[in-house]
């Protein structure tokens, strides 16, 4: 037995067949895309568009949406494939199982939980706060102590706590029910988007935009060329969440068909939005009266500019209203966005411990529901606990390189599976293997260099405390595996933690060398953690002796 076992495709497609005991089959090619959709809008159209054009690309904000629209492209046409071909819930970490194996699988398993639950507990904490703006714009006011964690000078943050409670609610209830929810706040976040739109058209100013691409100030990627990739990969986290689509492949219809559409049209839609938001936004006011704002208040400036001057020369605002809806197409947004958030974390477990490395109760389907019910609780009450006592905090670039990490892996597989299985059935093919999956490989690893080194150290600690669980768990537990490795296997992963113990003290080290930065606690704390895994991997060598 071996922690490199991949999982046979005919088990993978005989699991995805099941009916009677399996997750109920009820999303169309509809639901897909609407859940795609669901997941990739959220506030940060709102405010990173005005931050990126202001400090980086200025009007060229919106060749910056299309180059990372590009980027996510190729990786979704991998996606594509993949979940027409392996139809089954868990997304990159079920398809790194059928080409990688089972330690690979692992890893990026992990690596989604940090996507997803993290994720999940922060934007419901975004959510919180724009609540509090949309409210208070009708005088009501919810008391400080109660809109903020302890460590905010609060007591507990109710409003995120019932957020991610509602939303988890609605998926134990069922899948159909969730992606009609869904469904709602989507028209409604679509339809304040194209207001904006077609009421800003006709105030844009040519001016604006010129110079379309204003020049660089001598530092990189403030403006030129530089600038429009350094906001690519700014305004990238906006796109994040096409990729949840693929988890909940068991629970569609026809998903052979379905699948690819829900994937590609979705990132299709959402990137013609993005764009012409953004020429609209940049033209109806100049891109630096974007600088130092921050929630929905670009997007507030774009607003106030949309009228006609009055005898003194200022603009008067024709649509005043149009801030409080964007508000609550900012709530509708993040509502929809912890919804899929929360799906693909709990089908992603789903599947994971379906093959034994998590516990069981993972993947204990409700009798009536037909939803992994305990799975969504669970996650429920660890995630509100997240929301209500923790702090928000930058937490966008981890979210990123999670995802950023699962699309490399998905843009592997497709390689070696095209290597490996040529003649298995595929209802979508990616075009031009391989080049397709180099250029998505090579464009995700471009974008995680230019993500901060703090970032990485987080991902490091994250992967470690995988590798913790892997070895004293999941191991003992795979149903692949029947639970039986070779010692060699575990000093192959034991090897591995050592790997990241080095990489995680290299990479404290460079970041703590930046004088400009206080890092004491993150960096004591590093080495710290680095020397309990060198302990615990040792003591794993002496246990294989």
């Amino acid at each position: 037995m071996s922690i490199w076992r991949r999982k046979p495709l005919d088990l993978l497609l005989a699991e995805a067949s099941e009916s009677e005991k399996g997750l109920k089959k009820t999303l169309s090619a509809t639901g897909l895309v609407a859940l795609g959709v669901g997941a990739i809008i959220g506030a940060g159209l709102f405010s990173i568009t005005g931050l990126a054009a202001a400090t980086n690309a200025g009007p060229a904000i919106t060749i910056s949406f299309l180059v990372a629209a590009v980027g996510c492209i190729f990786a979704g046409l991998c996606y594509a494939e993949f979940s027409s071909m392996i139809p089954v819930a868990g997304s990159a970490y079920t398809y790194s199982f059928a080409t990688m194996g089972e330690f690979v699988a692992w890893i990026i398993g992990w690596d989604l939980v940090l996507e997803y639950a993290v994720g999940a507990a922060t934007v419901s904490i975004s959510w919180s706060r724009y609540l509090g703006k949309f409210l208070g714009n009708y005088g009501i006011h919810i008391p400080d102590e109660f809109m903020l964690s302890p460590f905010e000078g609060g007591i507990i943050n109710i409003p995120a706590v019932f957020i991610v409670m509602l939303m988890s609610l609605i998926l134990m209830r069922g899948t159909k029910e969730s992606a009609f929810v869904n469904g709602l706040i989507v028209l409604l976040k679509v339809s304040v988007v194209l207001i904006f739109i077609a009421v800003g058209w006709q105030y844009i100013r040519p001016e604006n935009y010129s110079p379309y691409i204003p020049e660089n100030t001598g530092n990189f990627g403030e403006f030129g060329f530089s600038g429009i990739i350094r906001a690519a990969a700014i305004v990238f986290f906006a796109y994040i969440g096409f990729d949840a689509v693929s988890t909940a492949a068991q629970e569609a219809k026809n998903p052979k068909r379905d699948m690819p559409i829900g994937i590609l049209l979705s990132l299709g839609i959402c990137t013609l939005l993005y764009i012409l938001f953004a020429h609209v936004m940049t033209g109806v006011v100049n891109y630096q009266a974007f600088a130092g704002k921050d929630g929905i208040a670009p997007v507030a400036v774009a607003v106030e500019s949309m009228g006609h001057p009055n005898a003194a020369g200022l603009i008067v605002p024709e649509y005043p209203w149009l801030n409080n809806a964007i508000l609550l197409a900012i709530l509708g947004g993040y509502a929809s966005v912890i919804l899929v958030m929360l799906m693909g974390q709990s089908r992603v477990f789903f599947s994971m411990s379906k093959d034994g490395l998590m516990p069981k109760v993972f993947s204990e389907v409700h009798p009536k529901f037909r939803t992994p019910a305990k799975n969504n609780m669970l996650f429920m009450v660890l995630v509100s606990l997240f929301a209500a006592f923790i702090p928000a905090r930058v937490v966008g670039e981890m979210t990123s390189i999670g995802t950023l990490f699962a699309f490399i892996l998905v843009c592997i597989g497709v390689m070696i599976m095209r290597s490996k299985m040529p003649d298995a059935p595929r209802a979508f093919r990616t075009p031009l293997v391989p080049l397709v999956p180099i250029l998505g490989i090579g464009v995700c690893l471009f974008m995680m260099v230019f993500l901060p080194l703090d970032t990485w150290i987080r991902l490091i600690v994250w992967m470690m405390i995988g590798f913790d669980l892997y070895l004293f768990y999941g191991m003992k537990h795979s149903v692949q595996n029947s639970g039986t490795f070779s010692l060699s296997n575990y000093k192959t992963v034991a090897t591995y933690g050592f790997g990241m113990v080095v990489a995680l003290i290299v990479v404290a080290v460079i970041h703590h060398m930046d004088e400009t930065i206080d890092d004491h606690f993150l960096y004591y704390f590093s080495l710290a953690f680095a020397a309990i895994h060198a302990m615990i991997y040792a003591y794993s060598y002496k246990k294989i002796r």
